[in-house]
């Protein structure tokens, strides 16, 4: 049986546990408020520096994206094309090959759905199957249709910095002022999207770590999370299993290779919740599935930290200097409203 198919249906049915189906703005609309959400990758490429090949088929990618809700990730980000450095284009017809079916299987068992893709046509088509949202990694060089298709579909769409594309990103990493150059970029292209009729409500920035960056560029984003995120919009961070985390892994003689790095990608994680980020988008959960709910407890809900930030409070950095921010959180922060362990 095809689990992009007939999940949970018919006579042979998948020994895998069905999470009920939702409708689309119902499904979204549950997400948790009072703490970071967990963002589960999703790779159905060839060549994905961390898990290439593995998840190819429609039936190993669905399961994989199921496996990845169990574990307590909130949104399922699906990719067909890999924007490592200097990987290979896929075309639009492949990956869309690739990815659509298991949008919609994914869906059909009541997953939140974010789609990893530059390309228009994809975007439409995914939308069209069912997805959430748009996690357009393009940066600078976004199609030029993109900004239409959002603002006609209303759907929230991720606004990453990047400059250039994955064979060219590399030689663009140069900054005077790291923190004032990506966020004076990110918000020229919010301009650009809120000309064309985005809502601002809709877009969610994301600083591009390892795009376009090296990595003291990355450290200094990562520690100006609390700015980034008192820029008026959602913010995403993504750190899971980067080159610059096994650059530091390296540095202290500790293993090093892409799936070493879980740790450290839910140090990151825990850093960046704390310093206000609405979401992490990770490989591996578990870990950071805790990482979460313990930076609520310690920091409050994004937006109780961002509302602190803006008054002038001690909020923890990432860093981590700063007094704990508001108590109400602890309560409010034990994990209950969000998708199960």
């Amino acid at each position: 049986m095809s689990l992009a198919a007939t999940p949970g249906t018919g006579p042979n049915t998948s020994p895998l546990r069905i999470i009920r189906t939702r409708p689309r703005q119902a499904a979204w609309d549950a997400l948790p408020t009072d703490r970071t959400l967990v963002m589960g990758v999703l790779n159905v490429t060839e060549d994905s520096f961390s898990d290439g090949g593995k998840y190819l088929s429609v039936d190993d990618a669905v399961a994989h994206g199921i496996a990845l809700m169990e574990a307590g990730a909130d949104i399922i980000d699906v990719g067909g094309e890999s924007t490592r450095p200097d990987a290979d284009f896929v075309p639009e017809d492949v990956e869309a090959k690739r990815v659509v079916p298991v949008v919609a299987a994914l869906v059909a068992v009541g997953a939140v759905v974010s789609v990893d893709t530059t390309h228009v046509s994809t975007a439409r088509a995914c939308l069209d199957a069912g997805a959430h949202l748009i996690n357009d990694v393009a940066g600078l060089t976004h199609e030029e249709g993109m900004p239409a298709l959002i603002a006609e579909r209303g759907v929230p769409y991720v606004l990453m910095h990047r400059r250039g594309d994955q064979r060219t990103m590399g030689q663009l990493a140069h900054y005077e002022d790291t923190v004032a150059e990506v966020t004076s970029e990110l918000l020229e292209l919010r301009e650009r999207y809120v000309a064309a009729g985005v809502a601002p409500e809709q877009i969610i920035l994301d600083p591009g770590i390892g795009f376009a960056k090296n990595a003291p560029h990355n450290w200094e984003l990562l520690r100006a999370t609390p700015r980034l995120a008192g820029l008026g919009h959602k913010l995403l961070i993504g750190t899971s299993r980067k080159r610059f985390l096994g650059h530091l892994l390296e540095d202290a003689k500790l293993p090093a290779e892409p799936t070493d790095r879980d740790d450290a990608t839910a140090a990151t994680s825990a850093l960046a919740a704390a310093g206000g980020a609405w979401c992490v988008r990770v490989h591996s959960v578990p870990a950071t599935r805790d990482a979460v709910r313990v930076a609520a407890a310690w920091a409050g809900s994004p937006a109780e930290i961002v509302a602190a930030a803006a008054v002038g409070d001690a909020v923890p950095d990432a860093a981590g200097s700063g007094a704990a921010a508001p108590a109400a959180a602890a309560a409010g922060a034990s994990g209950n409203a969000g998708a199960g362990a």
